[in-house]
């Protein structure tokens, strides 16, 4: 493939980080994170204090998007059916005969918002497990397939917050990157300000379709990524289990992991990174700024970590460090 080629299949994806610079400002690396996701084809976790934009951010990629877009505000008193569907009860009126006929929910849609996800109970959150790992539904006996592409772009509030319930870990580990929102810089802030308080707002266009989507995702997969890097990813991730590594760091800090999922995860990030970025050699730099996204969600952390107030990427900066990479 030439250079010229890959201009051709990625101006698509300059368009659509115009198209989102239309209603958000600022965020570059949330937005870059996003699109990582999207060209993977990996499910991506929102993390923010409310009023940063993170609902607004999905949709505005939802609007840039020829896709299916559906939002469920997931609140205490969500049921399982309101997500996935229900049978319903049908008669024929010419023959009295009655069946029960599937009602398709909500996830039955490209793009997913599930905002706010941890306001509701885990029983209600665990009906998406199946369909972000199988892109399936399952229900009474008959699997019923996602349309594709499929995402769940899920926002949540710091867990801290009352009215939330932690994500299971298993939940957790389906989700290809924990986005991390922050506030905005004081310019950011002040344009945000001249943005939403005047008397016009600039509409989002559509510009990129599902086959668009698809064919890039396709393309992620045909980036190289060398044999040294693959290793290091390996190292990375198995790293990252107490006992298995060595690293003082995790022994003392970590009580779970990451699983293989994580590496498969960012091998896939990492690449998609390259593409975004022009390339098809995903490199060390891409790894290195996607690790902490990766892998955040997936350690369970120690007593010891919390008391003495070290999270998740201060321990995945040590890993880092202390992991080498090939000679």
């Amino acid at each position: 493939m030439t250079e010229a080629d890959i201009e051709a299949r990625l101006a698509p994806l300059a368009d659509l980080r115009r198209a989102i610079s239309v209603a958000i400002v600022g965020q570059d690396d949330v937005v870059e994170q996003l699109l990582i996701g999207l060209l993977a084809g990996g499910h991506c976790l929102l993390e923010g204090v409310p009023g940063l934009g993170k609902t607004l951010l999905v949709r505005t990629l939802g609007s840039a998007l020829d896709l299916g877009f559906r939002r469920i505000q997931f609140t205490p008193d969500l049921m399982p059916s309101d997500i996935l569907g229900t049978e319903l009860l049908e008669e024929d009126h010419g023959t009295g005969h009655r069946s029960f006929r599937f009602q398709p929910g909500p996830v039955f849609t490209n793009l997913l918002l599930a905002d706010e996800l941890n306001r509701t109970p885990p029983k209600t959150q665990a009906a998406l497990l199946e369909a972000m790992q199988e892109r399936t539904v399952s229900y009474a006996g008959v699997t019923h397939t996602l349309p594709a592409p499929f995402f769940v772009l899920a926002t949540q509030n710091p867990i801290e917050q009352a009215g939330t319930y932690p994500l299971p870990e298993a939940q957790l580990d389906r989700f290809l990157l924990n986005i991390r929102v922050g506030y905005p810089s004081a310019a950011e802030e002040r344009d945000i300000l001249i943005a939403t308080t005047g008397t016009t707002t600039g509409a989002v266009p559509s510009v990129m379709d599902a086959a668009a989507v698809v064919a890039l995702q396709a393309l992620v997969r045909d980036v190289h990524i060398g044999a040294d890097l693959l290793l290091w990813v390996t190292r990375l991730v198995r790293a990252t289990r107490p006992g298995a590594g060595g690293l003082a760091v995790v022994g003392h800090n970590v009580r779970w992991g990451a699983g293989p999922r994580a590496g498969q995860s960012l091998v896939l990030a990492a690449k998609a990174r390259a593409l975004l970025r022009g390339r098809l050699a995903a490199t060390r730099d891409d790894v290195i700024a996607l690790v902490a996204p990766v892998l955040r969600h997936r350690l369970v952390l120690a007593f010891a970590a919390e008391a003495e107030g070290r999270d998740a990427d201060a321990v995945i900066a040590e890993v880092v460090r202390g992991v080498p990479f090939p000679s």
